[in-house]
């Protein structure tokens, strides 16, 4: 990565939160040199890391041109905010009020309802302290990634609204989360059925540059 380049991405090769920002940072165009942090090596709990985000979850982002008073920016969908912001070039949010609503509500379903009971935190928990086996983890994981994406195909069917993509024939920020959870399935090992909608538009992803660009597989520290 450009250590001269506007971002700084404090990032782990699989994270789905990261591989929003990741597709985001592509789709605009913008460059950013990312500092792992080695969250099976415990570096997110590091005291340097915390000061840059006490939770110890990444993404963080750091825009230089910010100034160095300027603190990270932390949590997915906040950093793609920011990003629309400061760079509307290529939208991730449709021109309406209403549809700028619909594409946030569609991406919290996932980032706020779905993902946060999967994250590595979770599962230590689930593990460490109310002593769930690796079978049991794996049918906490099938059920809410199963409950959050079927719930996700319902509205996706019914709402005129959708497209090619979540919302229209645009990518946003939706069709981003969407992305970002489908894209875990397979290190999980897991499927959810009777999605069709859902990997229609998973696979009209997928064969997009910027979100080919971004997959897990092709980071740094990925297994080969």
């Amino acid at each position: 990565m450009d250590d001269d380049a506007r971002f700084a991405l404090f990032a782990y090769w699989r994270t789905s939160a990261t591989y929003r920002v990741r597709v985001a940072l592509a789709l605009k165009g913008l460059a950013a040199s990312e500092r792992v942090v080695d969250l099976d090596a415990g570096e997110q709990r590091s005291e340097a890391f915390l000061r840059i985000n006490p939770l110890g979850a990444i993404p963080a982002l750091i825009d230089r041109e910010a100034g160095g008073d300027a603190p990270p920016i932390t949590q997915s969908l906040a950093i793609l905010e920011y990003l629309e912001d400061v760079h509307p070039a290529v939208p991730l949010l449709p021109s309406t009020p209403l549809g700028r609503a619909r594409v946030r509500s569609l991406a919290s379903m996932l980032v706020a309802d779905t993902h946060p009971l999967i994250v590595p935190r979770v599962v230590k928990y689930l593990t460490g302290t109310a002593h769930l086996d690796a079978d049991a983890i794996r049918a906490w994981r099938e059920t809410w990634l199963t409950a959050g994406l079927q719930a996700f195909e319902r509205r996706l069917a019914r709402e005129a609204a959708t497209g090619g993509f979540c919302h229209g024939d645009d990518v946003t920020m939706a069709d981003i989360c969407l992305a970002s959870i489908k894209v875990m399935l397979p290190i999980f090992r897991i499927e959810v059925p009777d999605t069709p909608t859902v990997d229609r538009i998973f696979a009209a992803c997928e064969a997009h540059p910027a979100f080919a660009r971004a997959a897990p597989s092709r980071q740094v520290g990925a297994p080969s």
